[in-house]
């Protein structure tokens, strides 16, 4: 398989300054180089940034749910999640990206809830308003727990610290339906093919990513608390000899945040254990997985690595 001479991996937010990306590239003696993790900056621009420094085959992964869940795809009628994103923001899709503010304002066509923290805010509000029994039926098959993993939060639920619908809303909006609206080769992954068909010459590749699913692809003891500098050193201080033994290399300025465990915030953390994760991938040291289910590959969406 064609490895991405330019692998980037950004940990999102829904307040700018709390976004972080890590890059990494391909030498020409084959191995890759990551750098120290920077600040998004404008998404307006970030595509193209990433295109203009990787020129033959670009792999961007964001931390944000890519897909929606088959449940709601019935309910409007929806058979491809690359179709559908085209339809947001326009015509009857004109509130999609507005939070509802009260039960009795949640449809189908404007799903997230809830707009503000008011007490008493319940999440059964929001499955019954979708003609579900539960938040299952609301999470998509990649977002289900087990095996160790705990359940994820409902993209449509937008309430509390585990909440991914207001990251999905900026993601979406500001980054996913300019790019396939473009006219340049840009794919998102699994919707438009397995990854080996992806990466090709001027291609850019776009993922889905959880951090936290490769927090134990790593040697070493387990993450406890990542939003201590101390805790995240501990579980990062293997990590250039682990990078040694599989031709990584770190820039001096990685190697420091790693070895100060990323005094900049478990944001800037994020990022790089997603970076190493991808790296990872396209090395062949971890399997793909792809998914094959039509339901998946068209609607849901996966992430990566799981």
């Amino acid at each position: 398989m064609t490895r991405p001479n330019l692998i980037c991996h950004a940990d999102w937010s829904i307040r700018p300054k709390k976004r972080w990306c890590a890059r990494a590239t391909l030498g020409s003696d084959g191995k890759y180089t990551a750098y120290a993790p920077e600040k998004v900056g404008s998404c307006d621009s970030l595509l193209a940034r990433l295109r203009g420094e990787g020129k033959d085959c670009v792999f961007v992964g964001f931390d944000f749910p890519v897909g929606i869940p088959v449940h709601y795809a019935k309910q409007v009628g929806v058979t491809k999640f690359l179709d559908f994103l085209l339809l947001l923001g326009q015509r009857e899709w004109s509130d999609f990206f507005s939070v509802c503010n009260s039960p009795e304002q949640i449809s189908a066509h404007r799903p997230f809830y809830p707009h503000r923290s008011d007490k008493g805010r319940k999440q059964e509000e929001l499955f019954l308003s979708h003609g579900a029994s539960s938040m299952k039926p609301l999470l998509r098959r990649c977002e289900l727990g087990g095996k160790d993993r705990k359940q994820a939060c409902s993209l449509f639920w937008t309430l509390g610290p585990n909440q991914v619908g207001k990251a999905a809303i900026s993601g979406w909006r500001e980054v996913l339906i300019p790019a396939i609206q473009g006219t340049r080769q840009v794919y998102l992954w699994p919707f438009d093919g397995p990854l080996s068909s992806l990466f090709a010459l001027g291609n850019m590749v776009i993922a889905e990513t959880y951090p936290a699913e490769c927090y134990g692809w790593f040697p070493g003891k387990l993450l406890g608390r990542k939003g201590d500098s101390v805790v995240r050193k501990e579980f990062c201080s293997s990590w250039l000899s682990w990078a040694a033994r599989n031709g990584i290399v770190m820039d001096q300025r990685l190697q420091e945040g790693i070895c100060n465990g990323f005094p900049s915030g478990d944001d800037a953390f994020d990022a790089v254990v997603g970076l190493l994760g991808m790296i990872q991938l396209c090395m062949g040291t971890r399997p793909f997985n792809e998914p094959t289910e039509a339901d998946i590959v068209d609607i849901e969406g996966w992430i990566l690595g799981r």
